[in-house]
């Protein structure tokens, strides 16, 4: 068994609340969620209305479906433009 965890820090412009904020994130965690099936949740920075941090994870058979898939998640939350990705990890764990 594989597991891939990723992690994606963001910094929010124009935000002046953390409802702001709140809705966002939420709409980030929701649309990756819908399209690749995966537990994905706010992880840090909870009190913070410019920044932001998203946890991940994926489980598979195969490591390269399981890099393939971590890749395809940072690209989308990049493409969404809701937010500006300072920072990004992952790790791939053998089990």
């Amino acid at each position: 068994m594989v597991v891939g965890t990723g992690k994606i820090k963001f910094k929010l412009y124009g935000v002046s609340s953390l409802k702001e904020k709140r809705r966002i994130v939420k709409s980030i965690i929701n649309r990756i969620k819908n399209k690749f099936n995966i537990s994905i949740a706010e992880t840090d920075y909870n009190d913070s209305h410019l920044w932001a941090q998203i946890g991940f994870s994926i489980i598979g058979n195969n490591s390269r479906i399981v890099n393939s898939k971590l890749d395809k998640v940072f690209n989308m939350a990049d493409d969404m433009g809701l937010a500006q990705i300072t920072d990004t990890q992952m790790e791939i764990i053998y089990l």
